[in-house]
């Protein structure tokens, strides 16, 4: 699917199965979504441009590259992103967060903001929105659109587990903001749930249920 990137790995394929597993316990589920989270990261920062900057080494002098511009911006969406982002901050910790506040209403799935906070410039930055699920759609469409509203226009969005209904929103409503997941189920069901799906990530995560 265009703008659309599975990340087939097979470290990621792997975990992202023990994640799908009913009997996984809270702790290790929790680990497994920072574990992934890196990977996915690793992914989604492949491009960034470089520029070379001055060392010395052991032995001498050399120009070698770093990653050029400001710093990266994470923007978890609260709460079952947090986990996610720990995972990235993990291979990038100098990257700043924004927290996004968001939850789906049960009856109408629609997303309703409690919470918005970003850095003063994040609007020069690039943002990795992170979500472990795209469902709807419905919760990351609104948090792009609330990133727009406060200037960003350079985004990236990050799931673990998609739903092609989801990405199919997504990509209508910013057609701008290429998606990487881990991987991508066809169906959601009447409650707005993937099937077959890994259950409600936030619950899981944190033994809420």
């Amino acid at each position: 699917m265009d703008g659309l990137t599975i990340v087939s790995h097979p470290l990621v394929q792997h975990k992202l199965t023990k994640l799908r597993a009913a009997d996984t316990p809270t702790s290790v589920f929790r680990a497994l979504v920072r574990e992934i989270a890196t990977l996915l990261c690793y992914e989604v920062t492949r491009d960034l441009p470089t520029e070379l900057a001055r060392v010395r080494t052991p032995i001498a002098e050399t120009d070698a590259p770093v990653i050029a511009g400001k710093k990266l911006v994470f923007a978890p969406i609260l709460r079952a992103g947090l986990q996610m982002a720990e995972g990235m901050l993990d291979l990038v910790p100098s990257a700043r967060v924004a927290h996004i506040g968001l939850y789906r209403d049960p009856t109408s799935l629609q997303a309703v903001e409690y919470y918005f906070k970003t850095p003063e410039d994040c609007a020069e930055r690039l943002v990795i929105v992170v979500d472990p699920m795209l469902a709807t759609g419905h919760t990351a469409i609104a948090a792009v659109d609330r990133l727009k509203e406060a200037g960003v226009c350079d985004m990236r969005f990050v799931c673990m587990l998609a739903a092609r209904p989801g990405v199919e929103a997504l990509r209508a409503a910013h057609p701008d903001v290429p998606i990487w997941a881990a991987g991508m189920d066809e169906q959601l069901n009447d409650h707005g749930y993937i099937v077959p799906g890994l259950g409600d990530a936030g619950d899981r995560m944190y033994g809420t249920r």
